[in-house]
C-alpha cells in the first residue's frame, strides 16, 4: 500500500501570481488534483493513501493524516491558505515522523536482526514549494535545517529522519508573473538549486524546476510513475576497477566515476497472487551481533553495499530459495549492461557485517539479465559461497543424512553467519528436507537489555494516540547530497 504524501507550502510568498493569473498556491492545489487523476488511471492505486502536510507548526501542519478519509484530505486541500513561513526543514521533520510512527509497532525495520527489503511501506513524499528564501522565527537561511529531536519513540535507531523505502521528491514553481515571449522548449525537466533540491537526492528522489504549467503536467506525470514498491541502496565500488571485456576500448579515466557511487530504487515486486512481497533472505547489518551488547547501534538509513568488481561465476543450489531485486536505472546499471558479460557476477558486501575483516563476507550479487535488459540484486545466504556447495553435498553426496566431517564443516560455517540469519536459514534446510540442523533455541543476536527496550519502544508508540508537538533544541544542516555518505 503505498503512501503519497504532499507537503504544500503555505508561506505568504505562494500568493504570487503566475502569468495566468493563479497564484502559487492555487496552482498546487491544481497540481494535486491532477496527479490524483493521473495515478487514479492504474488500478494498483486502490490501495493508495494520502496524506496532506503543511509548512504550518504542528501538529495544525497535519491536515491529513493515518485516520483521515479521503473526502477530508480533499477538502482540507481546497481550504489551504497562504500566510505563515517558509519552514521547510521542520515541516520534512514533521512528515517523516508522521510516516515512522508505526513502524516500532509493526517491527518493519527489523531493528538488530538484519535489514529485509520485502517487509517495507513504500512512501512518497512530494512537496510543492516556491523555493523562495526559507524564513523561519529565527531569521532568513541559506541551507535547509531538519531538527535533530524528535518526541517519536526510538528515533535515536536510525541517525536520519527517513527511512530506506521514503523519497522525497519537489516541485519548485518557478513560473514567471508576465506571458513568455518565445515557444517553449521542451525535453527534459532540470533540477532545481533551492536548498531542498540535496534533501530529494540524499532520500534518493530529486526535485524538478517548474517553468510553465505545460511543464508542471510534464513532472506530474513523472512523478506518477515513481510510485514503485522498492528501497533505496547505497551502492559503492571496492577494489580496483574491472579488466575490459573483450572489445571494450580501455579509456584512461582517472579519479571516481558515476557508476562507482550511486544511491538507487531495487524494485521489490509483490507477490502477483497475494499482492504482498516475499522474501527469504536479509540484507546483512553494517555490525556483528553482541549478545552481551547493551545498546544497538544506530543504522543509517540506506545500507551502504560494497561492490567487487572481480568476475564471479553465479551460483545457485537446486531447492535453495534465494531472492532477486531489479536495479532502478542508474550509471552503475548502464556500465554494467555495457559490459555485455551476463554470465559472470559481482559479488556484493556489507562493510563490518562479518568478525572476520572489515569488508565482510558476500552475501549475493549482481548480475545482468540474459537478456542484457536489467540488472538485478541477487541476495543469498550470508556466506553463501562457503554454504552452497555444503548443502549441494548434503542433498546429492549425503543424501541428507550428514556425516561427521559435514558437520564438523557446517558447525565451522555457523561461526561465520550472523545469529539473525538462523531463522530463514531453518526455513531453507526445511525446504531442502534436511531437519535438525540447527538447534530450534538458537537465538537472533540481541540482548536481553535490547530486546526488552524494543518492546517497551513498540508499546510507547502504540499507546500514543496523536502525535505530540515537536519542538528541536538542534538542528542537522542538509548542504549536499552526500551529507549522508
Amino acid at each position: 500500500m503505498p503512501v503519497i504524501v504532499f507537503l504544500i507550502d503555505t508561506s505568504a510568498s505562494m500568493n504570487q501570481r503566475s502569468y495566468l493569473g493563479t497564484t502559487y498556491l492555487d496552482v498546487a492545489k491544481g497540481a494535486v488534483e491532477t496527479f490524483l487523476k493521473l495515478r487514479s488511471r492504474d488500478s494498483t492505486s486502490r490501495g493508495d493513501r494520502y496524506m496532506l502536510v503543511t509548512f504550518e507548526d504542528p501538529p495544525a501542519a497535519i491536515k491529513a493524516g493515518w485516520k483521515e478519509t479521503h473526502n477530508t484530505f480533499m477538502e482540507k486541500l481546497r481550504n489551504l491558505q497562504a500566510a505563515g513561513l517558509t519552514t521547510a526543514g521542520p515541516a520534512l521533520r514533521t512528515v517523516f515522523d508522521l510516516l515512522n510512527l508505526n513502524r516500532l509497532v509493526s517491527g518493519i525495520d527489523n531493528y538488530g536482526q538484519g535489514r529485509i527489503p520485502f517487509f517495507l511501506e513504500p512512501a512518497i513524499v512530494v512537496a510543492i514549494t516556491d523555493g523562495n528564501k526559507l524564513a523561519s522565527t529565527g531569521g532568513v537561511q541559506d541551507e535547509l535545517h531538519l531538527p535533530l529531536t524528535t518526541p517519536l519513540p526510538g528515533s535515536e535507531l536510525t541517525k536520519e529522519p527517513f527511512r530506506w523505502d521514503q523519497r522525497l521528491f519537489s516541485l519548485v514553481l518557478r513560473i514567471p508573473g508576465h506571458a513568455p515571449l518565445g515557444p517553449e522548449a521542451l525535453g527534459s525537466v532540470p533540477s532545481d538549486d533551492s536548498p531542498i533540491t540535496a534533501m530529494c537526492e540524499v532520500t534518493g528522489g530529486r526535485s524538478y524546476s517548474v517553468f510553465s504549467h505545460r511543464m508542471l503536467n510534464q513532472c506530474l506525470e513523472s512523478l506518477v510513475q515513481k510510485i514503485q514498491s522498492g528501497v533505496v541502496i547505497h551502492f559503492e565500488k571496492t577494489g580496483p576497477d574491472p579488466l575490459p571485456t573483450e572489445g571494450e576500448v580501455l579509456e584512461a579515466k582517472l579519479g571516481p566515476q558515476p557508476w562507482h557511487c550511486c544511491r538507487r530504487l531495487i524494485y521489490v515486486r509483490p507477490n502477483p497472487k497475494t499482492g504482498v512481497p516475499v522474501g527469504h533472505w536479509p540484507i546483512p547489518e553494517s555490525f556483528w551481533p553482541d549478545q552481551n551488547s547493551p545498546t544497538l547501534p544506530s543504522r543509517i538509513a540506506h545500507p551502504q553495499i560494497l561492490f567487487s568488481c572481480v568476475d564471479s561465476e553465479p551460483v545457485v543450489v537446486d531447492k535453495v530459495p534465494f531472492d532477486k531485486y531489479e536495479l532502478e536505472p542508474s550509471p552503475l546499471t548502464q556500465y554494467i549492461l555495457e559490459r555485455k558479460s551476463p554470465h559472470i557476477c559481482w559479488q556484493v558486501f556489507v562493510r563490518n557485517s562479518s568478525k572476520y575483516g572489515d569488508l565482510g563476507l558476500p552475501f549475493g550479487y549482481l548480475k545482468a539479465s540474459t537478456a542484457l535488459s536489467c540488472v538485478n540484486l541477487f541476495v543469498m545466504p550470508y556466506n553463501y559461497p562457503v554454504l552452497l556447495p555444503l548443502l549441494d553435498d548434503l542433498s546429492k553426496v549425503h543424501k541428507l543424512k550428514p556425516s561427521l566431517q559435514w558437520r564438523q564443516s557446517f558447525e565451522s560455517y555457523l561461526k561465520t553467519m550472523p545469529l539473525y540469519y538462523s531463522g530463514p536459514l531453518r526455513k531453507a534446510l526445511r525446504m531442502i528436507g534436511a531437519l535438525n540442523l540447527l538447534p530450534d533455541h538458537q537465538e537472533y543476536g540481541l540482548s536481553y537489555s535490547v530486546g526488552s527496550y524494543l518492546k517497551k519502544l513498540s508499546q510507547q508508540v502504540e499507546s500514543t494516540a496523536v502525535l505530540v508537538k515537536f519542538q528541536s533544541t538542534k538542528s542537522l544542516s542538509i548542504q549536499s547530497q552526500s551529507i549522508y555518505k
